[in-house]
């Protein structure tokens, strides 16, 4: 009880700003989509500017998002089935004018790869198109936060991570809505796993979450993961 309390107090002083923001707005793909904002928004009530909203990109068809005023190449690269995916927009993020030569867009590209994976692990979490054959532990590589093959192993009890996740729901809401708080309904197992190890290794910065991650076994994370998947 006192635990619960002190949580609720934290997330109530920080509520109006940082959480109520994004459960990952200083990780280092929140930095770096800084370099996009220019031209794109993503997030609670993101609308398209210059370019495209950015929320759901994956599995969208290029060139078909309705109000936006696109290039005829970026058009045409979706007519010839460009799809939005991790390997289609690391390629992007990489060299725009590699994949899509004639593409409006002025941006020169991400050349470091780690760069580009925290960019697309950040914007993975405003898209709920992700399939199974479009993971993030297939893309990042297993060890991408340093997690053993093991734990991603770890079979969870979804009935134990309904159990757990009344914590969980302080924030997330249980109806997959996303006023400012990223909904986590849905998500596949791997993704939470390895978002859930980088916040308890704290390589991901929340306080909230680094404190309510820390505090979970390996098993306990697992369960959470397979009870989320399934809620809709």
């Amino acid at each position: 009880m006192y635990y619960k309390l002190a949580l609720l107090l934290t997330i109530t002083l920080i509520h109006g700003s940082v959480y109520a923001e994004s459960i990952i707005s200083n990780t280092s793909g929140a930095k770096l989509f800084k370099k996009c904002q220019s031209c794109h928004q993503i997030g609670e009530g993101a609308k398209n500017r210059l370019g495209p909203q950015l929320n759901n990109i994956f599995g969208r068809t290029a060139g078909e998002l309705p109000g936006i005023k696109y290039s005829k190449a970026m058009i045409k690269a979706g007519e010839e089935g460009l799809v939005w995916n991790n390997e289609t927009l690391n390629t992007f993020i990489e060299n725009p004018k590699g994949l899509v030569p004639k593409t409006r867009m002025s941006f020169r590209g991400l050349k470091n790869d780690e760069d580009r994976k925290n960019l697309l692990s950040y914007l993975s979490e405003f898209s709920k198109n992700k399939t199974q054959n479009d993971t993030l532990v297939e893309f990042l590589g297993e060890n991408h936060f340093g997690i053993d093959s093991s734990i991603l192993s770890i079979e969870g009890d979804p009935e134990y991570g309904e159990y757990l996740s009344s914590e969980c729901m302080t924030c997330h809401q249980s109806s997959g809505g996303n006023d400012g708080i990223p909904s986590i309904n849905g998500w596949l197992i791997e993704d939470f796993v390895i978002v859930m190890h980088a916040y308890k290794k704290k390589q991901r910065a929340h306080p909230v979450m680094q404190m309510m991650a820390g505090r979970l076994t390996n098993e306990e994370i697992a369960a959470l993961a397979a009870y989320f998947k399934d809620l809709n």
